[in-house]
C-alpha cells in the first residue's frame, strides 16, 4: 500500500500542480470535462493558488496536495462547499495520478483529510459524489466509512452527456462531536 502525506496547497506548489495536471490531463478528461488549454499554464495555476490560499484562510475550502514518500505530487484532495451553519458539513473530491491509481493513495489521503475535517475543522459530516461506474472511487469511500445514501439521475453533464451521480456520506465519529 502507498505511503502518502497531504498538505494544504500554497503558492509554492504551483509547478508541482502544473506538472501533475499536465501529466494526467487526458486521463482526467476521460471522466470529467476538460479544463481547457488556458488552465494549463503556470501563471493561471499561480493565480488560482492565491485564491485557494485566501479561501483556506477564511475557512471556505481546504485543498490539499497528496505526495508519495519520495515527495512527488500524486494527487489532489479537496474539502469544499463547507457549511458551518446548522449542517456543519463539506463535500470532498479527489483525483489521483493515473500511474498511482489502485495503490491506496486515495484511501490514505482521504483518511487524513477526514481527520482534519472532523478534528481540526469541527465538521459533523462529509459528503462525496461519484458516477455509478467509478467503482474505484466508491471503494475508497467505503473503506473510509462512507455510506451510500442515494442516486440522482442525469445529475451532471460530462463531455456533453448527462450522467447519474451516486451519493455517499460520513458522519463524524461520536467521540469527535
Amino acid at each position: 500500500m502507498a505511503d502518502v502525506t497531504i498538505h494544504l496547497l500554497t503558492e509554492a506548489d504551483a509547478e508541482d500542480i502544473l506538472h501533475f495536471e499536465l501529466e494526467n490531463r487526458a486521463f482526467f478528461a476521460a471522466t470529467q470535462s476538460d479544463r481547457g488549454d488556458d488552465y494549463f499554464n503556470l501563471d493561471h495555476i499561480r493565480d488560482g493558488l492565491r485564491e485557494v490560499v485566501r479561501e483556506q484562510v477564511k475557512g471556505e475550502s481546504y485543498m490539499y496536495l497528496v505526495r508519495d514518500r519520495a515527495g512527488e505530487a500524486v494527487g489532489r484532495i479537496n474539502l469544499y462547499d463547507i457549511d458551518y451553519g446548522n449542517i456543519q458539513r463539506a463535500e470532498v473530491g479527489y483525483r489521483i495520478a493515473q500511474r498511482h491509481n489502485g495503490k491506496g493513495c486515495a484511501t490514505q489521503a482521504l483518511a487524513q483529510v477526514l481527520q482534519d475535517a472532523f478534528g481540526k475543522y469541527g465538521l459533523h459530516g462529509v459528503e462525496a459524489n461519484t458516477t455509478p461506474d467509478n467503482i474505484g472511487s466508491q471503494i475508497v469511500l467505503i473503506r473510509n466509512g462512507f455510506e451510500f445514501v442515494g442516486r440522482s439521475r442525469d445529475y451532471i453533464r460530462v463531455q456533453g452527456v448527462w450522467r447519474d451521480f451516486v451519493h455517499f456520506a460520513k458522519i463524524a465519529p461520536s467521540n469527535l462531536t
